[in-house]
């Protein structure tokens, strides 16, 4: 007897689809990066953890190996597609979330669902964003109340954008979106 596959065409359906919601939050983050960084730095990094949206809406619909990475992908095209200009981000950003959103679910064997798990990748990403922004944006000239408030919500970010992905994904499957899963 054959064994189904692991990334049918089901799973992937899904994926794209909350790909396609998440790139277009993702491509407005990105429109919205200058203007904001010109007028108030220290929030760029809250704004950034919409990034995370398409792994753990993912990972909590389809509690699968390779979800996160291959939604997150499929969100950076969209995001290319609405802002080009930022394709090369939109891309490295995709790898660098979904990535570290998959290290954090195989440390567990793809076992451990619970928020505290998708709250470790939401802190490890924040952190990243944290300092690789501080770096990016020279955020050392801020006064110390903008340099504190920067990393509080650089951390903060990816952290409440994960308490959302958590509640979208959970209404989501309470909708019926969640593909069958085989038999044990």
């Amino acid at each position: 007897m054959s064994r189904p596959l692991l990334l049918s065409t089901r799973v992937l359906l899904v994926c794209a689809a909350v790909a396609v919601a998440t790139g277009l939050l993702g491509a407005i983050e990105g429109w919205l990066t200058i203007p904001v960084l010109a007028a108030a730095p220290f929030v760029y990094g809250f704004l950034l953890g919409v990034h995370v949206l398409p792994g753990i809406i993912a990972q909590e619909l389809l509690r699968a190996p390779w979800v996160a990475l291959i939604t997150h992908l499929f969100a950076a095209l969209v995001g290319c597609a609405l802002a080009p200009v930022y394709a090369p981000q939109f891309l490295g950003t995709a790898l660098l979330f979904g990535g570290i959103q998959e290290l954090v679910a195989a440390l567990f064997r793809y076992r451990a669902w619970g928020w505290w798990r998708y709250l470790l990748s939401a802190t490890a990403i924040g952190a990243l964003v944290a300092f690789v922004v501080w770096l990016a944006a020279d955020l050392a000239r801020l006064p110390l109340w903008a340099q504190v408030a920067y990393v509080a919500l650089s951390v903060a970010g990816p952290i409440a954008w994960t308490f959302v992905g958590l509640a979208v994904g959970r209404a989501l499957e309470r909708a019926g979106v969640r593909p069958r899963r085989a038999a044990p």
